[in-house]
């Protein structure tokens, strides 16, 4: 007769399973807080608070759509490692080339742009204030997301420390 298992420890399989549904939800409330952030910044009607001359227009315009293209081609660098939650996948693995090479986050680094260059010509001061509450937003959801690789790959730490957030440094070597 087999004698019963032992009760697993608060670190054991159990504990682990409803861990990961509680970093899953978390993820998932991320991504519902971010439709919402990005969502209000598109229904918001255009103001006249600043004027948008052209030249801010023309920036507003490239900063858009540039975003735009970065966060499609830094989806793409992600190949299967690709998750809509800041939530690592289990098969994935750490990418560090492309244009993570130089940012930790190049997606969240397109839709900044694309974020800013929607607020620069709406002429609205109430963009203006959801754009800033969307960039803590983000700083915010790159932090949690962090922690979760550095729990899930033993070398992103060392990567975290050489590479930036958001923003390349400028004359810093890949």
């Amino acid at each position: 007769m087999r004698e019963p298992e032992a009760a697993e420890p608060s670190t054991g399989k159990f504990a682990r399973k409803f861990a990961g549904h509680s970093t899953t939800r978390r993820g998932w409330l991320y991504v519902a807080a971010q439709v919402i952030l990005l969502g209000a910044l598109i229904v918001l009607p255009n103001r006249s608070d600043w004027p948008v001359a052209d030249w801010l227009r023309l920036l507003s315009n490239i900063l858009f759509f540039g975003g735009l293209t970065l966060v499609a081609l830094a989806a793409l660098g992600l190949g299967p490692s690709l998750t809509p939650t800041p939530v690592p996948k289990e098969t994935g693995h750490l990418v560090t080339a492309g244009f993570y090479r130089w940012v930790r986050h190049p997606i969240y680094s397109g839709v900044l742009a694309l974020v800013v260059g929607m607020t620069l010509r709406s002429g609205s001061w109430i963009s203006l204030v959801v754009a800033a509450i969307t960039v803590a937003f983000f700083n915010n959801k790159a932090a949690w997301e962090e922690q979760q690789l550095a729990a899930r790959y033993p070398s992103y730490p060392a990567y975290a420390e050489r590479t930036p957030r958001f923003v390349p440094k400028p004359g810093r070597r890949a």
